[in-house]
């Protein structure tokens, strides 16, 4: 175990305060400190057990994601007994965006707290909700099902989840518009191209037509993103055949 105890000292010699913010964040005191020292090392750190295996937040993403998802639709299925398995796996879904899961990373400050070689400004956006679903599954492995249910409930339930706002919440306006075309058979098509004008970065058009005719128009720096903007600019232009949908 001196590769536990080596991570812990690095760790408490760069941040002498990482084990103090962390129980401010949880509400309790940690057990097994190594599960959360790796929830926030990044796999740039090339930190490896003796037998070879990476030390860090990756994996525990996974149990951290299947935890959320768990708690979330227990609540869900308790809150909503009118709601059918296509209501309640939406619902799920729109708590449990990625979206969401990076404003929850961002509101708890965990960036602060990360252990990697790449400067914090470099990480894209969904860095604080890699750290957040890491974070959730290093607390199931070191306290069990109960502290972690209490946690969600704390950090996510209580605070942020209301059936009224979330059945009108959307997600994904790409998703929510293909969804409408179909059932009203409607054709529609994505004409994405490169446009890269006097931008530093890379952008990228869409032209989004319906039925042969070109509804929405948007600019971003990747495909989705164009994508997704013009979605949401036409879901306004037919809102009210849509809306019905959320």
């Amino acid at each position: 175990m001196s590769f536990i105890r080596n991570i812990l000292n690095s760790r408490s010699e760069e941040d002498g305060n990482f084990f103090l913010q962390l129980k401010d964040i949880l509400g309790f005191k940690p057990k097994s400190k190594s599960l959360y020292v790796k929830a926030f090392t990044h796999r740039s750190m090339n930190i490896k057990d003796k037998k070879g295996n990476a030390m860090n937040y990756e994996r525990l993403e996974f149990v951290g994601d299947a935890m959320l998802s768990s708690v979330i639709a227990a609540y869900l299925f308790e809150q909503v007994p009118h709601g059918d398995e296509g209501y309640l796996t939406k619902m799920r879904s729109k708590v449990v965006s990625r979206e969401h899961l990076n404003e929850l990373g961002k509101d708890l400050g965990l960036i602060e707290l990360v252990q990697s070689r790449i400067p914090k400004s470099n990480f894209g956006n969904n860095i604080h909700g890699n750290l957040f679903e890491a974070l959730v599954g290093a607390i199931y492995l070191d306290r069990g099902y109960k502290f972690c249910e209490q946690f969600i409930y704390k950090r996510v339930i209580n605070p942020y989840v209301d059936i009224e706002t979330l059945e009108g919440k959307v997600i994904s306006y790409k998703s929510l518009l293909i969804e409408w075309c179909q059932k009203e058979k409607n054709t529609f098509d994505y004409n994405v191209y490169e446009d890269t004008g006097n931008d530093e970065l890379k952008h990228f058009s869409v032209k989004l037509s319906i039925n042969d005719k070109v509804v929405s128009k948007a600019r971003a720096t990747s495909k989705k993103k164009a994508e997704e903007k013009a979605s949401k600019r036409a879901f306004f232009a037919f809102q009210k055949q849509i809306t019905k949908l959320i």
